[in-house]
């Protein structure tokens, strides 16, 4: 390959003595060239951000249904529109392929530069916006709290700046990690043998849900399957603080606890403005048999203040249960279709009720953080719809991209396999410092959704750093959704590590299959146990006509008796006669093992 001076070279030169840079002899659309470096020393790579941007750009939604406004002057109008555009963080989107089963919360601390995402494959994972970029959407750390067992929900708490982390597993018993993913206390167990669940300690059953008390520093409140709602105090390992029991109507008295939510708000009217003023707000739950109760966060603890006995659908799974900001209004959704809003100044009837709405599992609903009048929730198709608060009707509808990052790296079977099947809209969070919404889907997938122009930080400053370079210390799966000219020089790639692909399961929502032991490796049929295993079929068989099969054999060819087959004395037996009567009127005698009478 010959070399020439690249153009203009000659004119920067010194003379003779100094090096002259040359370049090899291509053609300038040579795919050489890509190879090839263009400059000396350490380069920085500068990024658009504004490309980075637009490539998350959502689909523009359809239009809303034309509604009759009053006549205003063309100036408003304009005002109003670009208000109401900029209304939600909706116009871009950033997809994370997070777990491998459904998310079932999202939960981000108060500043929001860290969230936590649990799902049902048993793990939690910890982003960090700042340790991201659009080439390494991966968590810093992933953990199994409990083991073998799926995660309900995970919580910061909102009073010490997010430094404690709850998790609420489908276990008995809660914990309390740091917000770096170090245990710092896990609740105790109570005792399943104890009728009266006054006198356990902890809960005695699976737990379905937790929250923070967003007044008292230090104080969760969790939900299990025991028909006990508990308050647990962070410094003391003993037990819970107080227990509220739900005393169902149907047969034994129990009924497990579906959902929970503590509102620190201030409520009013008759009844419930005592439960407000006692200190630490109310404390909401849904039940399986469809009642909703409301007790005071200041006790006593005795008996709801509030309770609504067919709230919901009886034996109907209501997860979906959240206060307004003002404690007023109380939202609950289920697996029974309906979504009804309630008022708690007159909790006997809902106010609005919206039926044969189709409700994912888990069933994710929330207020607006900026206002009551808005309701955000999800369907099974994916589709995140914002409510109005008044009428329940679908005021916008927002359909979510399938499972794809913006640098289009992920393998295309995953994408086309989420694309193909309906994933629900599991988990929504609305965070009102960063004005961001964060979704979960079925698939597995986070959904980050903002607006460059009224958000800030989080998925902004994501897109805002340099990709990121492959170390020799990261872990061979995020190869896959690694752009592969960023891996660093000092890395080993095994052969075979390029071509791995993970096996992508239809239904994610599906059960994990139990490991494999050696004795279940197969389930051989009736012909491989005859084939295999000598005498297999004896067990199928009457033991009579087992031995009566072999008895002509033995009749002929004697085994054990052929050394006096030509001595044996032949049996002889007495001559039987019918029975009858002699002359005397007697009866003979019955002959021993038979049945007939010998005569005498």
């Amino acid at each position: 390959m010959s070399l020439k001076p690249i153009p203009g070279e000659e004119d920067c030169t010194g003379g003779d003595d100094e090096p002259k840079i040359e370049e090899p002899d291509l053609a300038p659309d040579d795919p050489m060239r890509a190879f090839l470096p263009k400059s000396f020393g350490k380069q920085t790579i500068e990024r658009d951000v504004k490309v980075r941007v637009e490539q998350t750009r959502r689909a523009a939604p359809p239009p809303p249904p034309c509604r009759a406004r009053p006549p205003q002057d063309s100036d408003s109008d304009d005002g109003d529109s670009s208000e109401e555009e900029e209304e939600y963080p909706l116009s871009h989107e950033l997809t994370i392929p997070a777990h491998t089963k459904p998310i079932s919360s999202i939960t981000l601390d108060p500043p929001g530069t860290r969230f936590v995402t649990s799902s049902h494959d048993t793990t939690i994972k910890f982003f960090d916006f700042h340790a991201m970029s659009t080439t390494h959407l991966h968590p810093f750390k992933t953990l199994e709290p409990s083991e073998a067992h799926h995660i309900h929900s995970v919580a910061f708490s909102p009073l010490d700046n997010g430094q404690h982390l709850l998790v609420v597993p489908a276990a008995p018993q809660a914990k309390i990690l740091t917000r770096d993913g170090d245990t710092v206390l896990e609740f105790v167990k109570g005792d399943p043998y104890l009728r009266d669940m006054h006198n356990t300690k902890g809960h005695v059953s699976e737990l379905s849900g937790g929250c923070w008390s967003p007044i008292q520093r230090g104080v969760v409140v969790t939900a299990g399957t025991d028909s006990t709602v508990r308050i647990w105090d962070v410094q003391s390992r003993r037990g819970h603080r107080d227990i509220m029991v739900h005393k169902s109507r149907g047969k034994g008295g129990r009924s497990r606890i579906c959902a929970v939510a503590w509102c620190g708000g201030v409520t009013g009217g008759s009844g419930s403005g005592s439960a407000g003023s006692a200190g630490g707000g109310v404390i909401g739950a849904m039940a399986l048999d469809g009642a909703l109760s409301i007790w005071s966060a200041g006790g006593p603890y005795s008996r709801p203040v509030m309770e609504v006995r067919d709230a919901h659908t009886k034996e109907t799974w209501t997860r979906g249960l959240t206060f307004s900001s003002d404690g007023r209004l109380i939202a609950t959704m289920g697996e029974d279709q309906c979504i009804k809003l309630w008022d708690t100044r007159k909790l006997k009837t809902p106010i609005t009720t919206r039926a044969s709405f189709p409700t994912p599992t888990p069933t994710p609903i929330i207020f607006s953080p900026t206002n009551n009048t808005t309701l955000l929730t999800g369907d099974t198709s994916n589709t995140l719809h914002i409510l109005s608060s008044a009428t329940l009707i679908s005021e916008q509808t927002h359909s979510l991209s399938p499972p794809t990052s913006p640098e289009k790296t992920h393998p295309p079977s995953t994408a086309s396999a989420a694309a193909t099947t309906p994933s629900p809209l599991t988990s929504i969070t609305w965070h009102a410092n960063i004005n961001q919404i964060l979704t979960g889907s079925g698939h597995g997938c986070l959904h980050i959704l903002y607006s460059p122009t009224i958000s800030r930080k989080g998925a902004t400053t994501l897109l805002s750093r340099a990709p990121r370079k492959r170390h020799i210390d990261d872990h061979n799966s995020d190869i896959t959704t690694t752009d592969l000219t960023t891996i660093s020089g000092d890395a080993v790639i095994l052969p075979n590590a390029l071509l791995a692909k993970k096996s992508v399961v239809a239904d994610k929502r599906r059960p994990t299959m139990p490991a494999q032991t050696p004795w279940g490796k197969s389930q051989p049929d009736q012909a491989h146990i005859e084939r295999s295993i000598g005498l297999s079929s004896m067990r199928d068989e009457d033991p009579r006509e087992a031995l009566l099969k072999y008895a002509d054999v033995a009749e002929r060819e004697p085994v054990f008796t052929a050394a006096w087959k030509e001595t044996q004395p032949k049996t002889i037996y007495a001559e039987v006669e019918d029975e009858d009567e002699d002359e005397d009127g007697g009866k003979g005698k019955m002959r021993a093992g038979t049945n007939k009478r010998v005569k005498r």
